[in-house]
């Protein structure tokens, strides 16, 4: 192909490994689009998946370089740490460490946004077996740019959640199983791409740009969306709420970015960690006014020994009320917590 036509951007998470081998067992020879994928993996370890998928695969497979050319016929895998990006001229793929996203580097939404915006109606976005909703944001950037947005069945995926966000939020094209891919796929990118791209969303190409670390996306007063009242979970700035239709997102000023159901983890992650910090400071708290305590005992000062009492008393108080909710097996049950 003189120019590349369709591109196949691929995104998964827990259960990710077993659908990808399947996935790409139905991809022939003889495929006439690059595949990029996308599996949310550890930062600090090594990834098997380019040998795993090797094994299964009648394409080459690798992981992706930055800067190395979008070849037709080929897999690209995110490596560890970065975001795997397409160059809007079609023609590279990027390999970045911009900002997470959805708690993730690799994150899906990176690569499907940058496939929308470089490729529009030639982008083919898959979102297979994965635990919460990352994707989804990327599927409605491919369908505004008048791409195909495919899902698992959810009812085949070890994790539905990731193919069931997408289906309840975006406008999923095909809801197929991975055996039947394949053959959907290939007719697919058989199919030209006609007329000019349309035009692509400046909020899409300025998140572009941030996932790629551009500098010029950062010092822009412009931003997506308009300011919320709830503050970044990883750097405490103000986020921005997006809204793609009805699904509300969220990123900060230094691109941090969140769908719903990943700010809410974040959240929570959040809380768990000040009250284990609290507890810590209230059992603290409690063993220094034990020890004033005997001390002003000792000094025959009972009114300050007692006054030292009270306050171990009301520590170790709050401390346990704490740890019950830590150790709830449903901890959105309200354990109430005096402040006086």
């Amino acid at each position: 192909m003189s120019e590349q036509q369709h591109v196949v951007v691929v995104g998964a998470s827990a259960g990710g490994v077993e659908a990808l081998q399947k996935f790409v067992q139905q991809l022939p020879p003889e495929f006439d689009a690059p595949v990029c994928i996308v599996l949310h993996i550890p930062a600090d370890a090594p990834s098997l998946l380019v040998p795993i998928l090797s094994r299964e695969s009648q394409l080459p497979v690798s992981e992706a370089v930055d800067d190395a050319p979008l070849e037709a016929g080929r897999v690209y895998v995110a490596p560890p740490d970065r975001h795997l990006i397409l160059s809007q001229n079609r023609r590279r793929v990027r390999v970045t460490r911009g900002p997470r996203e959805n708690r993730h580097r690799p994150a899906v939404d990176p690569l499907f946004r940058s496939a929308a915006a470089a490729f529009g109606p030639g982008a083919i976005g898959i979102i297979l077996s994965g635990t919460m909703d990352d994707g989804t944001a990327g599927q409605i950037a491919i369908k505004a740019c008048g791409g195909v947005a495919i899902v698992q069945d959810p009812r085949e995926a070890l994790y539905p959640s990731m193919p069931q966000s997408a289906i309840a939020n975006a406008s999923i094209d095909h809801v197929v199983s991975l055996t039947a891919m394949g053959e959907l796929l290939t007719r697919r990118v058989a199919e030209p791409v006609s007329g000019p791209l349309p035009p692509i969303p400046k909020d899409m190409h300025l998140e572009v740009r941030m996932a790629e670390l551009e500098a010029d996306a950062f010092e822009n007063d412009a931003r997506p969306g308009h300011p919320s009242p709830y503050s970044c979970p990883d750097c405490g700035g103000v986020l921005w709420e997006i809204q793609d239709g009805g699904y509300a997102r969220y990123r900060c000023r230094v691109g941090h970015a969140y769908a719903p159901e990943a700010m809410l983890e974040a959240q929570e992650e959040g809380l768990e960690e000040a009250l284990w910090s609290a507890m810590k400071t209230l059992e603290e708290t409690a063993r220094l006014s034990q020890r004033l305590a005997e001390v002003e005992r000792a000094r025959g000062h009972e009114w300050m020994s007692r006054r030292f009492a009270e306050k171990e008393e009301d520590a170790r108080r709050r401390a346990q009320l704490i740890r019950r909710y830590l150790l709830r097996d449903d901890a959105t049950v309200p354990v109430e917590v005096p402040v006086g």
